[in-house]
């Protein structure tokens, strides 16, 4: 069931170790960029639910990492080299880290400057927090369970890409989008904003949209997906879609 191959670059390993350097990079640069938007739209850095929600953050991504540089290297790899092929995945893409990565916290930081979300419940907090590391726990799984499990929808033909049907896709057939979704609305409730969720629901739009092409752009170029279509008819909630 696998796509026609050809040399993989990532069976250099100078190109891995490369790529892996270059994903380490990108992370880092992400979670500075989030932090320096969080607490200067705040005006404060005693914002203890930004503190959680950094701690949470840096906790996921050191497991995944753990996880991944003992079981599958390469895919750290292509995540910080992949090659954006689809003009739709550039806007969609961009458009949801707009959302996620700016504008949520962005929001988030100045609904507390400026009291928007006065009287926010803690339960609200814990809420988000828990739905936060859910959405991040989910997102894992899959990264972890599909080697294929990059940063933008292309098929890895260099790499012999074929479907994936364990750990969370043997449920529904992108999981990682599911966990997304869940990690943006969880993030609003946890920095303690109503507002936020406006960026919140326009991101979960988004990868809602994003899986509907890139589905569809599995089925038609992806050899094997169409059997699994048969048996996991669900793309991001079982019994929903």
């Amino acid at each position: 069931m696998k796509a026609a191959s050809k040399t993989s670059p990532f069976e250099n390993p100078q190109h891995t170790a490369k790529g892996i350097l270059a994903r380490f990079a990108q992370v880092a640069i992400l979670f500075v960029l989030q932090a320096v938007i969080l607490f200067p739209a705040a005006g404060r850095l005693d914002w203890s639910w930004a503190w959680v929600f950094l701690g949470i953050y840096v906790a996921s991504i050191t497991i995944n990492g753990i996880f991944l540089i003992r079981t599958s290297p390469e895919t750290i790899a292509e995540r910080g080299q992949a090659r954006m092929t689809k003009q739709w995945d550039r806007i969609v893409g961009g458009l949801w880290s707009l959302m996620q990565f700016l504008l949520i916290p962005l929001v988030a930081g100045l609904d507390v400057r400026f009291g928007w979300s006065q009287n926010f419940s803690t339960v609200w907090h814990v809420v988000g927090a828990v739905a936060f590391a859910l959405g991040l726990s989910l997102f894992g799984w899959a990264l972890i369970a599909n080697t294929f499990f990059s940063t933008v929808v292309r098929i890895q033909s260099d790499r012999g890409q074929a479907v994936c049907k364990d750990g969370p896709y043997r449920f529904v057939r992108h999981p990682g989008y599911t966990g997304a979704i869940i990690q943006s609305v969880g993030v609003a409730l946890l920095l303690g904003s109503w507002w936020a969720l406006i960026p919140a629901v326009a991101a979960v739009a988004l990868m809602i949209a994003r899986t509907s092409l890139e589905d569809r752009t599995l089925q038609t170029e992806l050899p094997g997906y169409e059997d699994y279509l048969k048996g996991v008819h669900f793309r991001l909630v079982p019994g929903i879609w």
